[in-house]
């Protein structure tokens, strides 16, 4: 069988290293991939919007599966492109696929169906945004409407931070169009968690729990990120509380989305609250979440091809999927400048210092090749990620693996999973 990704981050490498443990697989193609993945896939030159050429590609190397992971190609039509070609292709549709590609959309979905989520209101003028946010005060939390790479959303403590984060989307056109319109909604205080679930149109099954950390640094202070590390399991999320998730977000999505006539097959993300022990959304992801599949990945158990087939075919609820009863957590090391304005071309050394230990993995999120050297090519280049018997021996062997990998301007989080440690 021959499989075709599309992305080319840390979660289409560890999408990639999970496919190449299958037995169905003989051929792993990528577009565009990165220096990581051509180790383990041939990477093909096709930009990830250009659906015409990849649908050539596909028929050209006859391609059985082509698995999506960026949220723009799937915002843009990507998998109805490949359908109306007959083309078998896991992800949403361009329409399903609003949830993510538009805050708007997604808070009036929930408001539609009941889902709990934070209080809101939708403006296309920085105007009236401005006289809302002054009415309500601070703390705030200030999205743009589509699409920015995880860095659209300011939680905004003082007035001062509001009308800059305003003024940013709004004004600025920090995120182009995806600013047009802005989401003001209610600070929710509480913990956060990450729940993905694999989803055939019929049938919701949840992944492992996982617990994402979103600002740049420590502490979770500074601006947000596309995520600087991720764990799972995330003791936070309970049995009690995973059925109630089920219950009152992911069921109520599948039934308000089938109500509206929209199929949905592929990955849904829900990154949630949790406050006084129930959930409220956050935000929703149509594809997994960038870092969280790095260690959610790394503890599955199920040949990830028999379940990208279960989820097509709409035959989820046959299938039982396991997971390791391990601990996993992600370390993302980044660009100097990150999430602003970064630098590339920088030579990153250390990559062959753990080949041989079977629990470390280093998934590329941004690298390139340059005169035979592995170099930085993104704001987040690599997640080093650890299976351990508990919390605290994956962060020991992933933090072990970090100091064994430099790169000039190279920083990363110190308390990644510290959160999980500390729970009684």
């Amino acid at each position: 069988m021959k499989v075709l990704v599309i992305g080319g981050g840390g979660r289409e490498h560890a999408i990639v290293w999970k496919l190449a443990q299958s037995r169905h697989i003989d051929k792993i193609y990528c577009s565009p991939g990165n220096a990581g993945i051509s180790e383990i896939a041939e990477c093909i030159d096709v930009g990830t919007n250009d659906f015409g050429a990849l649908i050539d590609f596909v028929k050209y190397e006859w391609v059985d599966l082509t698995i999506v992971g960026p949220e723009e190609p799937l915002s843009r039509g990507i998998v109805d492109a490949f359908e109306k070609e007959g083309r078998r292709v896991l992800g949403p549709t361009r329409k399903a696929a609003q949830l993510e590609s538009s805050k708007v959309f997604a808070k009036d979905f929930m408001r539609r169906y009941g889902i709990p989520t934070a209080g809101y209101s939708v403006f296309s003028s920085s105007v009236h945004a401005e006289d809302h946010v002054r009415m309500k005060g601070t703390p705030i939390v200030i999205k743009a409407d589509g699409l920015a790479a995880g860095k659209g959303v300011f939680v905004a403590g003082t007035m001062d931070e509001a009308i800059a984060a305003l003024k940013l989307i709004m004004k600025e056109k920090a995120f182009g169009s995806a600013g047009d319109r802005v989401v003001v909604e209610e600070c929710l205080e509480g913990e956060e968690a990450s729940f993905m679930a694999f989803c055939d149109g019929k049938t919701v099954k949840p992944m492992a729990s996982s617990q994402d950390h979103k600002r740049i640094f420590d502490g979770d202070k500074g601006p947000n990120t596309g995520g600087m590390g991720a764990y799972s399991p995330a003791p936070v999320v309970t049995e009690k509380l995973e059925a109630e998730i089920m219950e009152k977000v992911m069921w109520p999505v599948m039934r308000g989305l089938k109500a509206e006539g929209i199929q949905y097959k592929g990955i849904l993300y829900a990154g949630l609250m949790i406050r006084d022990g129930s959930p409220s959304v956050l935000e929703f992801n149509c594809r997994l979440g960038d870092p969280e599949t790095q260690p959610v990945l790394s503890r599955l158990d199920t040949d990830l091809v028999d379940i990208a087939f279960a989820m097509l075919d709409g035959k989820l609820s046959e299938l039982d999927i396991r997971w390791k009863q391990k601990s996993s957590v992600c370390v993302v090391l980044a660009s100097k400048g990150y999430p602003g304005k970064y630098d590339k071309g920088k030579v990153i050394s250390g990559l062959d210092g753990f080949r041989d230990e079977p629990d470390v993995a280093v998934f590329h999120a941004g690298t390139a090749f340059d005169d035979g050297n592995i170099v930085t090519a993104g704001g987040r280049v690599l997640g080093v990620t650890a299976l351990g018997s508990d919390i605290g021996s994956a962060k020991e062997k992933a933090y072990r693996a970090v100091g064994k990998i430099h790169f000039e301007g190279m920083h990363y989080r110190t308390d990644i999973a510290d959160r999980a440690l500390r729970r009684p």
